[in-house]
């Protein structure tokens, strides 16, 4: 059994070493350091930081599995460029959403009308009783979340709904996909529900998900996903201190459905 000394030290170690992994990712996807710059000299950032050498390099490797490192001998360590980071990582969504939170929105919304009404059509034709009851059970979770003073829970059980969803689909790969972009997810969601109305317009597009799902009308499930999809974009877009692109213009042509 761990003592209590050992497992404060552990505690304060693992905190120290993310708070040094946020640390210098956020300057790398702030662009602090740009795309082939060398991090500065490690006794030097070691001093900066406030940790160790050792808990330095730590934080390095971490960065390096997340594809935005490269360490080299002789040539040190160097930030690697966007299209190799893993943008599906937590962090990374993390560090994104405090650092370019229109560009995540955006990458969002497009990811979203790739995935999800493929992921209603399939749902539409796979989901048993259960999944289907899940999704209710889902649907009045959001309306009781929606009719609570505050609206605290209300996020939340939106993302729940489309994990059931994604889960829905049968395919474990977009169940996995929905909770890896969870973080994404939920700022969209913030964003797109903060708008007067926005919660009691959303309600109904989300009811008439459900109902294509069970009466096994796929190409019907897929258009009320997308309906869905494209409501949020106006809102983000009306939503108060959003630049422009934050989302996609509803006037796009909408995603075809063959």
């Amino acid at each position: 059994m761990v003592s209590r000394g050992r497992a404060e030290i552990v505690v304060h170690y693992l905190t120290m070493h993310q708070r040094v992994v946020d640390e210098l990712g956020r300057r790398i996807v702030a662009g602090v350091w740009r795309p082939g710059d060398p991090l500065p000299v490690e006794e030097a950032l070691a001093a900066e930081t406030g940790v160790s050498r050792g808990a330095l390099r730590e934080a390095v490797k971490a960065l390096v599995a997340k594809g935005m490192l490269h360490v080299r001998p002789r040539t040190g360590t160097r930030v690697l460029p966007p299209e190799q980071w893993n943008h599906l990582d937590r962090d990374v969504l993390r560090w994104k959403q405090a650092g370019d939170a229109a560009s995540l929105l955006r990458d969002t919304g497009e990811l979203r009308r790739i995935v999800e009404p493929e992921a209603a059509r399939l749902a539409a034709d796979r989901a048993d009783p259960d999944a289907v009851r899940v999704l209710y059970d889902c649907l009045a979770a959001m309306e009781a979340a929606a009719a609570e003073p505050g609206r605290s829970g209300y996020v939340e059980a939106d993302m729940t709904f489309h994990r059931a969803l994604l889960d829905a689909s049968g395919n474990r790969l977009l169940g996995s996909l929905g909770r890896a972009v969870d973080i994404a997810l939920e700022h969209s969601f913030l964003v797109s529900t903060r708008t007067p109305g926005a919660v009691e317009a959303s309600l109904p597009k989300h009811r008439a998900i459900v109902r294509a799902v069970e009466a096994r009308n796929p190409s019907a499930a897929a258009a009320a996903v997308l309906a869905l999809i494209e409501a949020a974009e106006e809102e983000i877009a009306r939503s108060p201190g959003m630049p422009t692109g934050a989302a996609r213009k509803s006037s796009q042509p909408p995603a075809r459905h063959g």
